[in-house]
C-alpha cells in the first residue's frame, strides 16, 4: 500500500485535516513552484519567450494523463463552471428534450442548463436523491423514463454532498443508445477514481486542481471529445485562431479556428504562477498512481467507518460511495456547532446539506483517523448531554 505522504506537506502532527473535498493543502513542491512563478513575474524582462508554450503543454499533458486523454483534447480553463459554459455554447440541447442533473448536485454542472432551458425550449429534469443511496440506479431509471427524450446528462461522477459514486461505465452506454450527450463534473473523481475517457467516451469532462489533485484555485481542465471540437469557444482569443499574432504582419492572417481542444483555452492562460503549481500537483498524483491513492484513501475511510459506527454515526453503504469520501448522517439535525467545535480541537471536516463530509487524502494516516474519531465522540457526547 502507498505509504502516508505527510512528509511532503506542511501539516502539524496535531492537525487531523480530513477535508480534501473542500480544498487540499498544497504540497511543499507545489508551494515552491508558486514562489518561483511569483519571482518570474517580478522580473518579466528575464522570461524565456518559450516559457508560456512550455507551461501550457506541460499542464495540458499532466491533466490528460489523469483521465486517459490525449493532450490535444484538453483545454486550459479557469473553473468547472467555465467548462460547462463552454459546453453549453458548443452543444445546444434540442427543444422538447430533457437535460438530466442530480438533486442537490454542485451548482457548476446544473445552473448553466437552468439558465438556458426556457430560451432553448428544453427541460431540466432533476434526478431525485435515492432513498437507498444508489445514484447509479437512480440515473438509469431517469434515462429510461418515458416521455421527452434525454439529450444530455450533466452530472458529477461523485456527488459532492454525500460522496455517492456514479458508475459511468453503466451510465454512458445507456445515454449513447438514446443519442444523448454526457458531461461529467469530475471534480471529486479525477486522480482518485478510475477515469478513462477512451472507455467512458463522454462528450465533455471537467475538473479543477484545488481539491484532490493538490493544486491552486483558478486552474481547471476541459476534455472535449473530438466530435465536439468544431464548436465556437466561449472567448475569442488569438491563440484560438489559426494565425493571429502580434509578432507578424498581417496581424489577422487566418481567422479560422485552431484545430483540437486548444481552441477552447481560456483568455489570459499565461498564468506563470498557477500553471506550474497545477502541473506539479498533478504530476505528483500520477507518480503515486490512481489505484494506489484510492487504496490508501479506502483504508482510511474504512477505519473511519469502524470508529464512527461505534460512536453511533449513521453511515452510507460502502459499495455505493466513493472510496475517498465518507459522509455522516444524523438522527434529526446535525448538532449545532459540531464542525466548529471539532475544528477547535484540530479535527477538520465539512458540513454539507445536513451531513458531515469527511475526505482524507495521501497526507493522512491512522493517527489522524483515530484522533478525528475521538474528537467526534467527545463533541457529540457533550452535545447529547446538553
Amino acid at each position: 500500500m502507498l505509504a502516508c505522504q505527510r512528509h511532503l506537506f506542511d501539516i502539524p502532527r496535531e492537525v487531523a485535516y480530513l477535508n480534501a473535498a473542500a480544498w487540499s493543502p498544497l504540497p511543499l513542491a507545489v508551494q515552491e513552484a508558486g514562489r518561483e512563478g511569483v519571482a518570474r513575474k517580478g522580473r518579466p524582462w528575464a522570461l524565456d519567450p518559450g516559457l508560456g508554450a512550455f507551461q501550457h503543454e506541460r499542464c495540458r499533458t499532466a491533466a490528460a494523463a489523469l483521465i486517459g486523454a490525449a493532450a490535444e483534447d484538453v483545454a486550459l480553463v479557469s473553473s468547472v463552471s467555465y467548462g460547462v459554459a463552454t459546453a453549453g455554447k458548443i452543444f445546444a440541447p434540442p427543444a422538447g428534450t430533457r437535460v438530466l442533473v442530480l438533486q442537490d448536485d454542485h451548482s457548476s454542472p446544473v445552473l448553466e442548463w437552468m439558465a438556458r432551458a426556457d430560451a432553448q425550449g428544453f427541460t431540466v429534469d432533476t434526478v431525485p436523491r435515492p432513498t437507498d443511496g444508489d445514484w447509479t440506479a437512480a440515473v438509469e431509471d431517469a434515462i429510461a423514463k418515458p416521455g421527452a427524450p434525454v439529450s444530455l446528462a450533466s452530472i458529477s461522477n461523485v456527488h459532492w454532498s454525500d460522496g455517492g459514486a456514479i458508475d459511468l461505465l453503466r451510465i454512458a452506454p445507456l445515454l449513447r443508445a438514446k443519442g444523448a450527450a454526457l458531461l461529467v463534473d469530475a471534480t471529486h473523481g479525477a486522480g482518485v477514481m478510475p477515469i478513462d475517457v477512451a472507455t467512458i467516451d463522454p462528450d465533455f469532462l471537467i475538473f479543477p486542481t484545488y481539491k484532490w489533485v493538490l493544486g491552486p484555485y483558478g486552474r481547471a481542465f476541459l476534455y472535449v471529445a473530438k466530435r465536439r471540437q468544431d464548436g465556437v469557444p466561449l472567448e475569442q482569443t488569438p491563440f484560438g485562431r489559426k494565425s493571429v499574432s502580434s509578432e507578424r504582419v498581417p496581424y489577422f492572417a487566418d481567422l479560422a479556428y485552431a484545430p483540437t481542444a486548444r481552441r477552447f483555452d481560456m483568455g489570459e492562460r499565461d498564468h506563470f504562477i498557477g500553471l506550474d503549481m497545477a502541473a506539479t500537483g498533478m504530476e505528483m498524483m500520477a507518480g503515486w498512481g490512481q489505484a494506489a491513492i484510492a487504496e490508501r484513501c479506502a483504508m482510511l475511510t474504512a477505519r473511519l467507518e469502524d470508529g464512527l459506527a461505534a460512536a453511533g454515526a449513521l453511515l452510507p453503504k460502502r459499495a455505493l460511495r466513493a472510496p475517498h469520501i465518507l459522509c455522516v448522517g444524523f438522527r434529526g439535525a446535525m448538532p449545532a456547532g459540531l464542525i466548529d467545535e471539532m475544528a477547535a480541537l484540530h479535527a477538520y471536516a465539512a458540513p454539507r446539506l445536513g451531513r458531515m463530509r469527511i475526505s482524507p487524502h495521501v497526507y493522512n494516516d491512522e493517527e489522524d483517523v483515530d484522533r478525528f474519531v475521538d474528537v467526534y465522540r467527545r463533541v457529540t457526547l457533550r452535545a447529547a448531554a446538553a
